[in-house]
């Protein structure tokens, strides 16, 4: 395919597509240190609903010295510019339409929690305009997981409605997942307009999906594709844009995990949704070593009785 229609392509994408989920290796979520510790947190709460994928939390710390880690070493990596080094905590909840019941929901999600260590490496090639990026999660989905004490206590803390029907959650089961993200640059305009292009494959136990994306930054702001450089600019600002589809493999969150076949109630795999429209959009102010992030991610529906989903959310980042 040539390089234009491959262009005019993922525009057309980014003019139909309908959301993205959280991915903080890709260009748009670049911070230009190699040391730094980032905290992220979403909720739907953001949009008025308490559904479907309902809270994220994650943290990840970035350094050098985690190129030591025993799982950074089977991470693959070409052999680019630079890399950076990190690792992540990450806990997400879902539930269904309505949490009001202690009854199985039938044809609406099931409940389930996530909860998995994240090990990645961010690769960036300055010349050829690339970033390869892969990971590793390993961890565990079900009860063990804590999302009936975690909604809980949030919704105690809220004064909101006690949380019913997690007794029907997806039971427990190993978490165990591989990632690659290769990023090409097509645009970049004095600091304030970049355009890049994204293809994505996972395979594993919680998830196997590929999706192809693209990004649309306008502000000011370092390249990401760019050198590392040891000060940039004190003040930088810009909003993204990042729409996404994707094909689906395997969801555990709603067909349950591949291991253990006793959960209480899961979606079938001729009941899910195998292809996948995503839309983040999103708006970043850094200034000296500090990153502030507001964001906003539509997500069409997962299986064929559910609907589309909007969620929020915010990142907190300081190098160091």
């Amino acid at each position: 395919m040539g390089y234009r229609l491959y262009t005019s392509i993922l525009i057309l994408l980014a003019a139909t597509a309908n959301g993205q989920a959280i991915n903080n290796t890709l260009s748009y979520k670049n911070i230009n240190s190699d040391k730094y510790f980032r905290f992220n947190y979403e909720n739907d709460f953001f949009s008025g609903t308490d559904m479907y994928y309902t809270q994220g939390i994650h943290a990840e710390l970035v350094t050098p010295s985690l190129k030591h880690f025993p799982l950074s070493k089977i991470l693959v990596h070409p052999k680019y510019s630079y890399t950076k080094y990190g690792v992540a905590i990450e806990h997400n909840g879902y539930t269904p339409s309505s949490i009001s019941s202690d009854a199985i929901l039938y044809g609406d999600r099931p409940f389930v929690a996530c909860l998995f260590l994240k090990t990645f490496r961010i690769s960036v090639d300055t010349i050829k305009k690339q970033r390869f990026s892969s990971s590793i999660s390993t961890g565990l989905m079900g009860q063990g997981a804590g999302g009936k004490e975690m909604q809980e206590g949030i919704h105690k803390w809220t004064s909101s409605i006690t949380p019913h029907g997690w007794s029907n959650q997806i039971c427990n089961d190993a978490i165990l997942n591989y990632q690659v993200d290769y990023e090409k640059q097509l645009l970049y305009w004095n600091k304030i307009f970049a355009m890049d292009v994204h293809g994505m494959a996972r395979i594993g136990t919680l998830s196997t999906k590929a999706a192809l994306s693209t990004t649309l930054m306008l502000g000011y702001f370092e390249n990401p594709f760019g050198t590392q450089a040891a000060k940039g600019p004190e003040f930088r600002i810009y909003a993204y844009e990042h729409p996404e589809v994707s094909v689906i493999g395997y969801d555990a969150t709603l067909q349950g995990g591949s291991f253990n076949n006793t959960s209480p109630y899961t979606i079938s795999s001729g009941n899910t949704t195998r292809a996948v429209f995503q839309n983040r959009f999103g708006f970043v102010v850094m200034y000296r070593k500090l990153y502030l992030e507001y964001f906003q991610s539509m997500h069409s529906s997962d299986f064929k009785t559910g609907n589309y989903h909007v969620w929020g959310g915010i990142q907190i980042a300081a190098c160091f």
